[in-house]
């Protein structure tokens, strides 16, 4: 049975390509209704502003991430290479990411209350490797969290780089995340 795409659904959808494309600063409500077939006011019935909207959007994404993700200490190399394919995979999430640097907010930090809650417990699952010897305590669990997350994404969103090695290549692609992968493995050696 097919599903049925919700009114808010829609407006999250068209928030997101918007997002993606302009930032928050840049973006634009009335486009985002225009694009998800409903009025600004059914918009702002939804979310009550456009923070809060780009926050929902963020959270969604972020939800992706952990579902298409499993970070396992005995495996940061994999967790690299999960998380390099699903940018690949979802290039609107690495310019939400891009913009959000850009555009610092502290209601926009950490993409909500589901970001922090995704953070502490992969800094939780990370520390309990550390603990149980699994994973070496050279780096603290936020330096081993920013590593892994900065190989997984580092070549997509260095642009200028671009120029010299085609980002839509899939041998290129393949030798970039071959490239992370084995930058965790020599940082993060699986345990002898």
């Amino acid at each position: 049975m097919p599903t049925t795409v919700t009114p808010r659904e829609r407006v999250l959808d068209a928030a997101l390509r918007e997002f993606a494309e302009h930032g928050v600063a840049g973006a634009r409500v009335d486009r985002i209704a225009r694009a998800a077939k409903t009025s600004k006011e059914r918009v702002y019935a939804y979310f009550r502003s456009k923070d809060e909207l780009y926050v929902a959007v963020a959270a969604g994404q972020l939800q992706q991430v952990m579902e298409s993700t499993q970070l396992d200490p005995a495996d940061l190399p994999g967790y690299v290479g999960e998380l390099f394919d699903f940018y690949v995979a979802h290039p609107e999430m690495l310019r939400l990411v891009g913009w959000g640097r850009l555009e610092p907010n502290e209601a926009l930090a950490g993409m909500g209350a589901a970001g922090q809650a995704s953070l502490r417990a992969k800094l939780a699952t990370i520390a309990q490797g550390q603990a149980d010897g699994v994973l070496d305590d050279a780096f603290a669990p936020l330096d081993v969290l920013l590593l892994l997350v900065h190989l997984s994404m580092g070549w997509l969103m260095a642009v200028e780089f671009h120029q010299l090695e085609d980002p839509a290549d899939p041998e290129v692609v393949a030798r970039r995340r071959a490239a992370a992968v084995l930058a965790a493995e020599r940082l993060f050696p699986a345990p002898r």
